[in-house]
C-alpha cells in the first residue's frame, strides 16, 4: 500500500496554495533548535500517557539536550501532564484547543496542508502565532516538503531533516487500537494510515544516518527500530 493511493494530489496542491497564502513567512529556520539534540517524538497511540509519565519519572523532559516534538493530538496529553513541547506537527484534526494553547505558550506549530483540511486551514491558521507550513506535494514559497505522511512519521522525518543527534519514539503503538488523543478520524482510514506511517518509519530507520529508538510501552515492533527502556534512554542522553 502506497500513501499516494490515499491522496488527491491536485487537492493537495490547492491546499498548499491556501496555506501558502495564509502564512506571513516561511520560518523553517526555527526548527534548527533540533540540531544535535535528542528528539523525543510523541505519537498519539494508546501508550502515550504511560510513556509520558515514564519520561517524567526520569526527568527527561527537563534536559536541555532533549527537544520534545508532539504529533498532533499528543499535545493535549503533554499539556495535561504539565509539559509544553517545543514543536507540534499537526494537520489540525487533533484537539484544536490544545494545539492553540500550546502555540500561544511558545510551541512551534508545524501545520500540514492536504486536500481534506483546506477549511481547517482557513479557519485556524490565522489564529496561530507564526506557524510553519508543510505539504506532501510540491513546496511553495512559504510551505515546505520535509517528508512523511502521517503526523507521527512527519515529525520523525522533520527531526531527521534538521539533524537531530538521535530520535526516540513514544506513544507510537501502530496496532489495531487507536489512542484517545488521535482526534477525529474514520477508523478504517486511520488504520490504513497507521500502517503506512509504520512502513515509512521502517524506511527512515533503514536509510537515515540518525539513530532511532522506540520506548513505546505497547503496540507493535517497528523493524529496524530497537525497543529500549526509559532508563536506557536516560543513560544515552
Amino acid at each position: 500500500m502506497e500513501w499516494k493511493d490515499m491522496v488527491d494530489e491536485e487537492a493537495d496542491r490547492k491546499a498548499t496554495d491556501v496555506l501558502n497564502g495564509l502564512l506571513r513567512k516561511g520560518g523553517v529556520e526555527r526548527l534548527r533548535i533540533i540540531e544535535g539534540k535528542t528528539a523525543i517524538v510523541f505519537g498519539a497511540g494508546p501508550s502515550l500517557l504511560e510513556d509520558i509519565r515514564r519520561i517524567k519519572s526520569e526527568k527527561l523532559h527537563r534536559k536541555d539536550n532533549i527537544v520534545l516534538i508532539a504529533a498532533d493530538g499528543a499535545v493535549r496529553a503533554l499539556l495535561r501532564e504539565g509539559i509544553l513541547p517545543a514543536i507540534n506537527v499537526t494537520d489540525l484534526d487533533g484537539d484544536l484547543e490544545a494545539i492553540k494553547k500550546a502555540n500561544s505558550r511558545g510551541t512551534i506549530t508545524v501545520v500540514h496542508a492536504h486536500g481534506d483540511n483546506m477549511e481547517l486551514l482557513k479557519k485556524n491558521v490565522p489564529a496561530l502565532r507564526d506557524p510553519i507550513g508543510t505539504t506532501q506535494t510540491e513546496a511553495a514559497e512559504r510551505v515546505h516538503n520535509l517528508g512523511g505522511f502521517t503526523d507521527g512519521d512527519r515529525a520523525v522525518f522533520l527531526a531527521g531533516r534538521f539533524n537531530a543527534g538521535m530520535i526516540i519514539l513514544a506513544g507510537m503503538d501502530f496496532g489495531e487500537e487507536v489512542g484517545e488523543f488521535s482526534g477525529s478520524y474514520d477508523r478504517e482510514r486511520k488504520l490504513r494510515k497507521l500502517k503506512i506511517g509504520k512502513r515509512l518509519l521502517e524506511k527512515f530507520a533503514k536509510e537515515s544516518r540518525v539513530g532511532i529508538l522506540n520506548l513505546t510501552a505497547g503496540g507493535e515492533d517497528i523493524a529496524g527500530i530497537p525497543r529500549v527502556s526509559v532508563k536506557t534512554v536516560r543513560g544515552l542522553v
